[in-house]
C-alpha cells in the first residue's frame, strides 16, 4: 500500500468532511481537528503544548502578551491576527509555529483509536484563521512521522513510559537538545511530559526520545512477548491441562507393565 492509500485510510471521516467541503470539530479520543470549507485550520490535543506553550516557552512572547492577546481578540476568534497586527509577532513567525502545533496535535489526534468520532457541525476555534492545510496533507504527514518513529526504534512502549536515562558510554556525545531533555529526565516524567516542561511539540520529543533509547541512553521498557498459538481450542487446553500429571502417571504405570 503506498503512503498516500495509507495516509487516506488514518481518518476516513476526515477524508470525507474534506470532500465536503465542511466546517466544523472532528473531534476524536486524543484530540481535535478544526476544519473551514473541508480544510484543516487548528488542531489541539491534550498529549501536545499548545501554540500559546510553544511561544511563550522559548522566550518569543512573554505570558503577558498572549493573555492579553486571549483576552482582547478571542471572543471575535481573531487571536492570531491581533498578535500580528499589535506587532507582538511577524506573521511569518506566526504561520511557523502554528503549522507546527497544527501538524504536532493532528498526529495524536489521528492516533489509531478504538472510540467514535464525532463532528460539530459549525464550531470554530478561538484562534481564528492563520494559514489552512489541505486534509490530505495533515493525514500525509501524520502516516510519515509513524514511520519514521517506528524507523528510528521500534518501541512504542517508549512513547508513554516514563524516560529513564542511561550512563553514556566513554566518549559517547549528545546534542544540545538532547542534554536538555536527558537531564529534565528524572525517570517520572513521560515524553508527553517532557515536552511540556520544555516548550517543545510533543512528536519531536518522542522522535529525540526514540533516538536517544536507540544510542543506548535511555531504557527501553520490557516487553513481553505474546504468547505462543495454540494449535488447540482455549476450552481444550483448559480442560486438558489440570490432568496431565495424572496422564504421566499412568503413561508411567502401563510402561512399568510391559
Amino acid at each position: 500500500m503506498s503512503t498516500h492509500t495509507a495516509a487516506m485510510t488514518a481518518s476516513p471521516l476526515l477524508h470525507r468532511l474534506a470532500e465536503e467541503r465542511a466546517t466544523g470539530a472532528l473531534m476524536r479520543d486524543h484530540g481535535t481537528l478544526f476544519l473551514e470549507d473541508g480544510r484543516v485550520v487548528h488542531a489541539e490535543s491534550p498529549a501536545t503544548p499548545g501554540i500559546d506553550v510553544l511561544l511563550t516557552a522559548g522566550g518569543r512572547l512573554a505570558p503577558e502578551g498572549w493573555q492579553e492577546a486571549v483576552n482582547r481578540a478571542g471572543a471575535r476568534r481573531a487571536v492570531g491576527r491581533f498578535l500580528v497586527e499589535s506587532g507582538r509577532l511577524a506573521d511569518g513567525e506566526l504561520e511557523i509555529c502554528h503549522l507546527g502545533a497544527v501538524f504536532d496535535a493532528a498526529f495524536f489526534a489521528l492516533a489509531p483509536s478504538s472510540g467514535p468520532s464525532r463532528f460539530r457541525r459549525g464550531a470554530t476555534h478561538w484562534m481564528g484563521p492563520v494559514r489552512s492545510v489541505s486534509a490530505d496533507a495533515v493525514e500525509r504527514e501524520t502516516v510519515r512521522r509513524r514511520e519514521l518513529l517506528d524507523t528510528v526504534w521500534p518501541y512504542p512502549a517508549l512513547d508513554t513510559a516514563p524516560v529513564v536515562p542511561r550512563p553514556a558510554a566513554p566518549g559517547q556525545s549528545v546534542t544540545p537538545r538532547q542534554r536538555a531533555l536527558l537531564a529534565s529526565a528524572d525517570g517520572n516524567r513521560t515524553p508527553a511530559a517532557l515536552a511540556w516542561l520544555l516548550g517543545r511539540p510533543a512528536f519531536h520529543t518522542l522522535l529525540e526520545v526514540r533516538r536517544l533509547a536507540a544510542m543506548g541512553l535511555v531504557q527501553t521498557p520490557y516487553e513481553p512477548p505474546p504468547p505462543a498459538p495454540s494449535t488447540l481450542p482455549g476450552w481444550v487446553t483448559q480442560v486438558a491441562s489440570p490432568d496431565v500429571a495424572l496422564l504421566r502417571r499412568l503413561r508411567d504405570a502401563l510402561e512399568a507393565t510391559l
